[in-house]
């Protein structure tokens, strides 16, 4: 992924060295709010940095023994299996260490791997190469997956920085022997194979893609604790139980079903509990939703699709006579008003309204003076285009009547509409051209 601002793949004058706070340059991108403030003791400084590697897909800390100063964007040189891998500091300071107490991870840990130099020309050309092998090995071994007929599916290959070992992302559904699978990729790729299963959510959140809210998936950009979601946090919140609505790319429920649920739960304590039934003269009523915003309970009577929607004190009230046997001759709902809506104000001019109708007499009445004053004025002053339709009107018409002789070859063809042309014997070539043609009985004497 680019830059979010510029999409050329390098930020654009925010000098953030590709961890700009867009997010776009870094998946599961922090924003470093003590960046800016001043150290005051070196001493107790972190000595621990986060390392991003393949676009923030996975993060691990690391110990900088080197206590050089590494920029947030600053590649870095790494242990790793049999060598070494190369990532991009992701976060350093005082926030790595609330990172560590989050993810449980111990700072002065002697298991945590170390930092080994800042990344050179050769480690990145190394790299390159290395990450330029990822997508042929994953179609391959997808098909050697197929061929073994494994129920497998391989969503992502991820390289070390030189080669030697190579971890595979799967998602199965059962347990999967995948022992010649292992043999196939070793042989073939000539790496050190290692097998991770994750879970269908981890892999939405490698492949990436946008919501139905039409953002970034939240587990693609900021969210890496996975919690059970189940349909209870719908009903909460008054949600109908559609798995097309309630699904996200995943095929699982969102995630984002629990980000409100505990504003809803907080709610809902103000209502009466054991409210779902009331007795009432005309039947039972049954609670069918109810309204945190309004604090309103809506209700049905049978026999009846009219919704009822009550007060909570209301409620409250009929429990107590329906405790005391007596059954309530009126629900006494609430009237709900729809708001007016407001009317929008039309288009006016400054100058005031302006209708099409008046626009098209406006310029009917533009053109009729125009063309009185064009015949109003003489001939040498008139337009040339005003002169040649004068001319035009003003030539001769000789389809009702017989034509002139004019001499030889000078005159208009003769018109073929009124009849055949008699044949009078050959035509002189050297003589006048005769009119042996009969007059039109129909044209004026």
């Amino acid at each position: 992924m680019g830059c979010g601002s510029c999409g050329t793949g390098t930020p654009n004058g925010c000098k953030s060295n590709g961890g700009c706070s867009t997010g776009g340059c870094n998946r599961l991108n922090v924003h470093d709010w003590l960046r800016d403030l001043p150290i005051d003791d070196i001493a107790t400084q972190c000595k621990v940095v986060e390392v991003s590697f393949k676009q923030g897909s996975r993060k691990e800390f690391f110990r900088n023994t080197t206590l050089q100063h590494f920029e947030k964007g600053d590649y870095v040189t790494v242990e790793g299996v049999n060598g070494f891998d190369l990532g991009e500091i992701s976060l350093t300071g005082e926030l790595v260490r609330i990172q560590l107490k989050k993810r449980g991870t111990d700072e002065f840990s002697p298991e945590m791997k170390k930092i080994l130099r800042p990344s050179n020309e050769r480690d990145l050309e190394t790299y390159h190469i290395s990450k330029s092998r990822e997508a042929a090995m994953l179609a391959r071994s997808r098909a050697a997956a197929r061929d073994l007929r494994l129920e497998m599916k391989l969503s992502e290959v991820e390289l070390q920085a030189d080669g030697k070992k190579g971890t595979f992302f799967y998602t199965a559904d059962d347990r999967i022997d995948f022992r010649e699978l292992i043999r196939t990729f070793a042989g073939e790729f000539k790496v050190k194979v290692e097998m991770r299963q994750i879970g269908i959510r981890q892999e939405a959140a490698k492949v990436g893609g946008i919501g139905s809210c039409g953002r970034e998936l939240c587990c693609s950009t900021w969210l890496h604790d996975f919690k059970s979601v189940n349909t209870t946090a719908a009903r909460y919140q008054n949600l109908s139980i559609n798995q097309t609505k309630l699904s996200g790319q995943c095929g699982r429920l969102k995630c984002c079903l629990n980000f409100e649920l505990d504003t809803y739960l907080d709610a809902l304590q103000a209502f009466p509990d054991y409210a779902d039934t009331l007795q009432t003269a005309m039947g039972t009523a049954f609670l069918i939703k109810k309204d945190i915003f309004k604090n309103l309970m809506w209700y049905t009577l049978p026999n009846n699709t009219k919704h009822y929607p009550l007060t909570i004190d209301r409620v409250v009230e009929i429990k107590k006579l329906n405790k005391q046997g007596i059954a309530v001759e009126e629900l006494e709902a609430v009237e709900i008003t729809s708001k007016n809506k407001e009317v929008e104000p039309e288009f006016v001019e400054l100058v005031g309204q302006i209708s099409l109708r008046s626009l098209e007499k406006n310029d009917r009445r533009r053109r009729d003076q125009q063309r009185s004053f064009n015949d109003r004025r003489p001939n040498n002053d008139r337009p040339n285009n005003d002169r040649n339709q004068d001319r035009n009107n003003n030539r001769p018409n000789f389809n009702n009547g017989p034509r002139p002789n004019n001499g030889p070859n000078n005159g208009p063809r003769p018109n073929n509409n009124q009849g055949p042309r008699p044949s009078n014997g050959p035509r002189p070539n050297n003589g006048p051209r005769t009119n042996n043609r009969p007059a039109n009985p129909n044209s004026a004497n």
